[in-house]
């Protein structure tokens, strides 16, 4: 089991203060700058998810109820492509929006999750706590730049529907919030997986190269 600590950093070309505030603030920055932070992004996304999965993976043995299969969510509807040759079959404004409407159904709850954390019942609840405020806001500054991304393409509206996050807490007792919030992390890390992979495709193609360098 990978302890928090332990995965090393997305790497980084920039400070997190400098990349997130020319991510969001700078037009000056041209698409491919731009496609290049989205990706940074999206890795420090998907590598905060998994920390803070390791971080509950340490104690979750100690739980009885049962963690919920990833099947069961709530993006699961949301039809992703399979591998490679089905990213590959869509085009570039279908692939942006694809991660759009997927990183947009992620907002109401990873804002459950950062207001749930410092009551989880855990040893290292100030870490989650900490660590679940920073999925959120770097979450919310890539959706940010993704909109920039999808103007500077001229994207139209897209065909992919987000889908709603309706649960408003994680449960009544202690063992319901712990499980309930160790699954909502986990199929986050999933969906965040499929970001960070959809994000360097788009930027392999929006480069030009060939379909079996991306």
């Amino acid at each position: 089991m990978v302890r928090s600590g332990v995965l090393p950093p997305p790497p980084r070309s920039l400070s997190a203060a400098v990349l997130l505030s020319l991510f969001v603030h700078c037009h000056c920055v041209d698409f491919g700058d731009l496609m290049d932070r989205a990706v940074q992004l999206s890795d420090k996304v998907h590598f905060l998810s998994t920390s803070l999965k390791s971080d509950l993976d340490y104690h979750l043995p100690a739980v009885g109820k049962k963690i919920p299969h990833l099947s069961l969510c709530h993006t699961s509807p949301l039809k992703t492509p399979m591998d490679k040759n089905q990213v590959l079959s869509l085009s570039e404004s279908e692939l942006l929006s694809l991660v759009q409407s997927l990183l947009l159904s992620w907002t109401d709850a990873l804002l459950l999750l950062s207001s749930e954390a410092s009551s989880l019942p855990h040893p290292s609840t100030s870490t989650i706590q900490v660590k679940a405020k920073q999925l959120r806001e770097n979450s919310d500054t890539l959706g940010t730049g993704l909109s920039r991304l999808a103007h500077k393409m001229g994207s139209s509206s897209s065909s992919y529907i987000p889908l709603r996050y309706t649960e408003n807490s994680l449960g009544g007792d202690d063992d319901s919030r712990l499980v309930n919030f160790h699954f909502l992390l986990s199929c986050f890390r999933r969906d965040s997986h499929k970001i960070d992979n959809f994000l360097k495709i788009l930027r392999c193609r929006a480069n030009k190269q060939k379909p079996d360098m991306c």
